[in-house]
């Protein structure tokens, strides 16, 4: 083992060691089912913020969306604006009134005027559905970036890499609840920034920052000249990429107020404007973040030698800090090398720590004491549930993410993004916005967008079918050869999403369940007001 590599490994193993010690001072802390769903509601507008753009940057932000710019140049570029107008809808539709009329998932706001039992059973499986496309990004990012720093090809080791990440994700989950997961969160969001404001300023210092020099540079380096700076390199080509674009586009900007790891995090302020705050804090980091990710994917094009790129380009960021610092074999470059990829990796721990928190919750709140128990399980009960629930989804995320390792990590959460603005987007807004929404509207429109969804990416190029046209390797997750695959796009989101919305509508009008527009009333002034949301929601 070299000098960079040993100064990368006690990097690491620093990230990784202060994480932990945060998850033991979290774990005394946690005394209450509140203090671990919720970290017993006492943070502040700003720390919520922070730890929201640390649960958003992910790994996906920051290796997969550089890489996608790398490659595809504008295109890839649409990643960033899609992520980053999404908060938008979040802000307007979401935040505050799920804040105030929610408990401790995104089920209970769902299950207050309809029959608890089929609605949280549909809302837990998308919750838990939508958190395993996320973790798979996360993991196989993990995978990537350890290899890289390693110096290893050796798949096994890159599978190892995959294992460790799961086992401490359980851990964090299930020691520290969501009080150790929020300061994970916060401690990353502010090594994340840090670190990528200094290789931004080495990448414009390269071109006098001159970001019009930078992009010229991107441009020529990349082989395509202008086209590499113009709409269309990606997802031009054809009638059918142009409609997977817009596709993406919907899922991007809807997704959002559907993620199941983000809604989670508004329980956990103490009153709805600390919600707002906590958006607006987070929008604001989010932001800055994504104008980073354009000089680091345009940089990767003008400064990275092409072929040292792994064909997801999920490995842009890091090999772009080693240039910046000296390049390959230099001590600058093993040293930045190094602290970005500890900072990706503080990143991925960070992630996958929420999403596992948010669907192990989800099991436990919503299956096992709502449907199985029928809401008589006490609080000791509900958390054994849910740190074992941990286990087993990560377990779940592990063995899927081995073979997802040729993909994009950018893409991979797209598919997530699509996935919850398909199944979990139109129950809520209907929910908060139609006095007639019901039990049948609900079920149908969750049901019917995650299957829908699921089901177009397993029959689309995503899963078999794709070939790299000059080499004749499989760009799928299945090898080269088999091809079962008749959706022609890569994101469902055009189909998925309004086929959501149809259901939750249709079902409302065929069902003959009673109206609860009382109910509902009850509903409006909670979300409005926030009026009684600290008690239990139960009837």
């Amino acid at each position: 083992m070299d000098g960079s590599q040993i100064l990368t490994t006690v990097l690491f193993l620093a990230v990784v060691a202060v994480t932990i010690g945060i998850t033991f001072w979290a774990s005394r802390q946690t005394k209450t089912a509140a203090d671990y769903y919720a970290g017993g509601r006492g943070f502040s507008g700003f720390q919520n913020g922070l730890a929201i753009g640390g649960d958003y940057m992910s790994a996906a932000s920051f290796l997969g969306i550089s890489g996608a710019i790398a490659l595809s140049g504008y295109d890839g570029f649409l990643y960033s604006i899609g992520f980053l107008v999404a908060w938008l809808v979040a802000l307007l539709l979401v935040a505050e009134m799920l804040r105030n009329s929610g408990r401790y998932t995104m089920a209970d706001q769902l299950a207050y005027r309809m029959k608890q039992r089929p609605v949280r059973l549909a809302a837990a499986t998308s919750t838990v559905v939508v958190s395993i496309f996320y973790l798979l990004a996360q993991m196989v990012g993990a995978g990537a970036l350890v290899a890289l720093l390693l110096g290893v090809e050796d798949q096994a080791v890159k599978n190892i890499v995959i294992l460790f990440v799961g086992a401490l994700m359980i851990f964090y989950v299930t020691v520290g609840g969501m009080k150790g997961t929020t300061w994970v969160q916060i401690v990353k969001a502010v090594l994340l920034m840090t670190g990528s404001a200094l290789i931004v300023i080495l990448v414009l210092a390269q071109f006098g920052f001159n970001l019009s020099e930078l992009l010229g540079s991107a441009a020529d380096a990349s082989g395509k000249g202008d086209a590499f700076l113009q709409p269309g390199l990606k997802y031009g080509l054809s009638f059918t990429s142009e409609l997977d674009f817009v596709s993406l586009g919907l899922a991007l900007v809807l997704g959002t107020a559907g993620l199941p790891h983000i809604l989670i995090r508004f329980y956990t302020v103490p009153t709805s404007a600390d919600a707002r705050k906590s958006v607006l804090w987070a929008i604001g980091l989010i932001g800055v973040f994504y104008l980073f990710t354009l000089v680091l994917g345009f940089g990767a094009a003008a400064l990275v030698d092409p072929s040292t790129l792994d064909k997801a380009g999920n490995l842009a960021a890091p090999l772009l800090a080693q240039e910046v610092g000296g390049g390959e074999g230099s001590v600058g470059g093993a040293v930045l090398l190094a602290l970005i990829a500890a900072v990706a990796f503080a990143t991925i721990l960070a992630v996958v720590a929420g999403l596992t928190l948010t669907s192990s919750v989800s099991v436990a709140h919503d299956i096992y004491n709502s449907v199985i128990k029928r809401g008589k399980a006490t609080e000791k009960e509900e958390m054994k549930v849910s740190r074992w629930a941990a286990a087993g989804i990560g377990l779940v995320a592990i063995l899927l993410a081995i073979p997802a390792q040729s993909l994009n990590i950018a893409f991979l959460v797209a598919l997530a993004f699509a996935v919850a603005a398909s199944a979990n987007l139109p129950a809520i807004i209907y929910n908060m916005f139609w006095a007639r929404f019901n039990t049948r509207g609900a079920v149908w429109s969750i049901y019917g967008g995650l299957i829908s969804c699921v089901g177009l990416v397993f029959f689309s190029p995503v899963v078999s079918g794709k070939v790299d046209p000059a080499t004749g390797d499989s760009l799928s997750l299945f090898p080269a050869g088999i091809d079962f695959s008749w959706f022609p796009l890569e994101n469902p989101g055009i189909i998925s999403i309004p086929l959501g919305f149809f259901l939750g509508w249709l079902g409302t009008v065929t069902s003959k369940e009673p109206e609860t527009a009382e109910r509902y009333v009850e509903l409006e002034v909670r979300a409005l007001t926030g009026a009684g949301s600290e008690k239990a929601i139960t009837h």
